[in-house]
């Protein structure tokens, strides 16, 4: 098979994994000649639904031993199979990095033989990389449940930033729907991952030999596949970010591209509204100071879709409100729909020298038209505001808001930017994933 054959098959099937953003290492000390780790020159393009992607972003096989029911590349679909060799890849990485295509490599792979031999494969990928063509650059790569310990610790060695896949929301989810996979040795990458970091984090800069995996690790989760509420996957996200220190937990909303029965039967289109509540309400965990069960709860185990989760809180906890600005902790003022940690800031500062009116605001940063219904100046509330939830709700969202949630619901995600389409990527490349504060 010719390599732009092959290039066809693996990228298109390299598609449905989301774990790929803007990220870097500030401090590069990886020895090479190519390349850059900096945060801000890691080339990314965005998808027609506003996902970030890498443009290189490739599976080495998809010609998989497992059989998972929700996955394209399972063992007993019919379809296209193709294998790179690491060599090929190398050398794709490099042909892109030198036409200024990329600044870095997003790697993933099915599971080929065995766990032990697809990660020997990523290892032998990466070693020609770093120590023959001398490229410095950003690689994420997947790491594989089930390896031995010692090749999941050569693999962070190599690479800038890892991911390990939990796939599904709960370990009986994953038993039902990915019965070749271990629940438990899913978790178990991660952990070794996190006491290594720890472990090096007490070793002297000048002492270590190499950098190990400084971009930290992430993970992805499918949305939709099975039956879990929206505050059962915050909780799950919540726990891996104390647990293993993660850097992101990406929620992939649920496409069906086999016909199963253990599968739901989708008639609609796939749940980006709800992978995109999904994202906001992980904002909230990780930088605005809210926990899983503030944010949901078991009475009410799902979002309002039309409502974003920090309005949502706030509505359905409206007897904390109005907050003053003049005298409220940084805390607190993260609480208010319409303020975010910069805004917040700003507000701290500008009180220091002089008192705060409502007509000031906007000039810090604050979205008012949300803000003015939870906040007071100094005693001072919005005149001619009716300050009932239900009304707050109703206002909140307005009829352009509906239509454009009803659009981002609605957008077709079966496509992934091309490699070489230049048109549809000068067309998407300016989109970005917006988070209400």
């Amino acid at each position: 098979m010719d390599l732009s054959r092959k290039i066809e098959i693996l990228a298109e099937s390299a598609k449905y994994d989301v774990s790929c953003s803007s990220s870097g290492v500030a401090d590069n000390q990886r020895t090479g000649s190519v390349g850059s780790t900096a945060k801000a020159g890691i080339c990314h393009s965005f998808t027609s639904d506003g996902r970030c992607v890498s443009l290189l972003k490739l599976l080495f096989t998809n010609a998989c031993i497992f059989d998972c029911h929700y996955c394209i590349n399972r063992k007993s679909n019919a379809i296209p199979r193709a294998t790179f060799t690491p060599q090929e890849v190398a050398d794709l990485t490099m042909d892109f990095y030198m036409r200024n295509y990329i600044e870095g490599l997003f790697l993933s792979s099915a599971i080929i033989k065995n766990v032990d031999y697809t990660s020997e494969l990523l290892i032998k990928t990466l070693k020609i990389l770093r120590h023959e063509k001398g490229f410095k650059g950003y690689i994420h790569v997947k790491a594989i449940p089930g390896a031995d310990e010692r090749l999941i610790e050569e693999l962070g060695f190599l690479a800038d930033r890892m991911s390990v896949n939990v796939e599904l929301p709960s370990r009986e989810s994953l038993k039902l729907l990915a019965p070749d996979k271990d629940p438990f040795a899913l978790y178990k990458p991660m952990k070794q991952i996190t006491h290594k970091k720890k472990e090096l984090s007490l070793v002297p800069a000048l002492k270590r030999a190499s950098s190990f995996v400084p971009a930290g690790q992430s993970t992805q989760m499918i949305i939709g596949a099975s039956p879990e509420s929206d505050h059962s996957i915050v909780k799950i996200a919540e726990n891996l970010y104390q647990k293993y220190d993660l850097k992101r937990v990406y929620y992939s909303a649920y496409i069906p591209v086999n016909q199963d029965s253990l599968l739901p039967a989708v008639t609609t289109d796939p749940p980006l509204l709800r992978e995109h509540r999904l994202y906001q309400a992980d904002w909230l965990l990780r930088f605005y100071r809210f926990s899983a069960d503030e944010i949901l709860s078991p009475e009410k185990p799902n979002f309002n879709l039309y409502l974003d989760p920090k309005a949502n809180w706030a509505v359905q906890n409206y007897e904390q409100f109005p907050i003053d600005v003049q005298t409220a902790s940084y805390e607190r003022l993260l609480r208010i729909p319409g303020i975010g940690p910069k805004s917040a800031q700003n507000i701290l500062k500008a009180r220091k020298y002089y008192k705060l009116h409502l007509s000031d605001l906007k000039k810090l940063g604050v979205v008012v038209k949300r803000a003015q219904y939870f906040i007071s100046c100094n005693g001072a509330v919005q005149a001619g505001l009716i300050q009932e939830p239900e009304w707050i709700i109703t206002s909140l969202i307005s009829s352009k808001q509906y239509d454009t949630l009803k659009k981002v619901n609605t957008q077709s995600r079966h496509e992934q930017l091309s490699l070489f389409d230049v048109e549809r990527f000068e067309a998407t490349k300016h989109k970005e994933m917006r988070y209400v504060n």
